[in-house]
């Protein structure tokens, strides 16, 4: 609408899809009273809350998020849900990334990661453009059928209404720089999502070695695991185990330039590494973007600022908070009755950055919160 270059907008970090989210936006050079005049027209969007700054944002200078969510239909006893937010509060939860950095579909996206850091580029073609069960938009199912019948990219994006897709994009990379050219094709699609897919297959080594980790050595600091001094990663030495906790205990997201536990975990890197056939001594790519430095996450994350209160309403459809936009707009609570058919559990909490609140809501629920199971619920909660 403001017909300018997207380059000219910069924020910390992407928000989640299925939520009402609130963020900061830099504008480069333009006025409040523009942006402001464009309320008029914007779908499911607002603009607001403007001021004027020297600098723009960068991604990374987050300093985290706070969420606020509504588990609907509870059945727990108020013992329970007491016992389980304050565990949340007191000891947090297992750090992992959550089910939607691997994708929502058959074929996860750590797969396609693993397969360009082992260099086989025929593999990265086929997982992204073959045949897959589960339930996917038409075009794009006749769209894999072409592919897999005829291996030819022209035919194969004829079927396809919308060539942004990641497998829109790839097939155009087939059609100018040839089937014997992956890598040049594959280099079609924007770097942040290619890089998605290799960030991705980190993601899963972390989250497998936290869970043999903890297996291994429980809720408490080892000697041999890592810990922070400023941004160097340090292993706790047997005389020192007791001046840590497991809240100060990091693990390294595989790559050239970290260091890794001196314990069995550190083995099991290197195994499950090699069962992938990749060294984890050597992990620069050929292609420089390609080549994984690595980093330090922490094992366990206690939220900040956690509150929660339990709700009693009967009808299903009315929200049961008031959203920072109804707050400028000055629209009131919502009334609920005070015996209600059903309770919710209404919970606030801050995060870090790159820390995923589903991970939180599931040590709460202690159950599944895939998408796959998340919307069979909801379905059968609406019948």
């Amino acid at each position: 609408l403001l017909r300018v270059k997207p380059n000219i907008f910069s924020y910390m970090g992407t928000k989640d899809k299925r939520a009402i989210t609130v963020q900061e936006i830099a504008v480069l050079r333009i006025t409040a009273q523009r942006l402001a005049h464009l309320n008029k027209c914007l779908m499911n969007f607002k603009l607001g809350n403007f001021s004027y700054k020297n600098h723009p944002l960068k991604l990374g200078e987050l300093q985290g998020n706070h969420f606020t969510v509504v588990l609907r239909n509870i059945t727990g006893t108020d013992e329970q849900i007491e016992q389980a937010m304050h565990s949340l509060r007191e000891i947090g939860f297992i750090n992992y990334y959550g089910m939607q950095r691997f994708g929502t579909t058959a074929v996860p996206t750590y797969q396609i990661g693993r397969a360009i850091l082992q260099n086989n580029w025929n593999e990265v073609m086929d997982l992204i453009l073959k045949p897959r069960p589960g339930a996917e938009k038409g075009y794009l199912v006749k769209c894999r059928e072409e592919w897999a019948k005829t291996k030819d990219p022209a035919a194969a994006l004829k079927k396809l209404p919308v060539k942004r897709c990641v497998e829109g994009q790839l097939l155009r990379g087939l059609l100018k720089y040839g089937m014997k050219n992956i890598i040049s094709a594959f280099g079609i699609i924007p770097r942040n999502n290619r890089l998605m897919y290799i960030h991705s297959y980190q993601s899963y080594v972390w989250n497998n070695m936290v869970s043999k980790r903890i297996e291994e050595y429980g809720l408490r600091a080892v000697p041999g695991d890592l810990i922070l001094k400023g941004a160097t990663a340090v292993h706790i030495e047997e005389g020192d185990v007791d001046n840590y906790t497991i809240h100060d205990v990091v693990m390294p997201l595989p790559g050239f330039d970290v260091i890794y536990p001196k314990h069995k975990i550190g083995e099991a890197y290197k195994e499950m590494l090699v069962a992938d056939n990749l060294d984890i001594n050597n992990m620069r790519h050929k292609i420089r973007d390609y080549s994984l430095s690595g980093a330090y996450r922490k094992i366990i994350i206690r939220p900040q600022n956690v509150n929660w209160e339990v709700v009693a309403y009967d009808d299903p459809k009315i929200p049961l908070f008031t959203t920072d936009l109804d707050k400028l707009e000055g629209k009131p609570l919502p009334v609920l009755p005070t015996n209600g058919k059903f309770r919710a559990l209404k919970m606030e909490f801050s995060l870090p950055p790159s820390t995923y609140a589903t991970m939180a809501i599931r040590e709460v629920l202690k159950m599944d919160t895939s998408i796959k199971n998340q919307t069979q619920l909801n379905t059968t909660w609406l019948r």
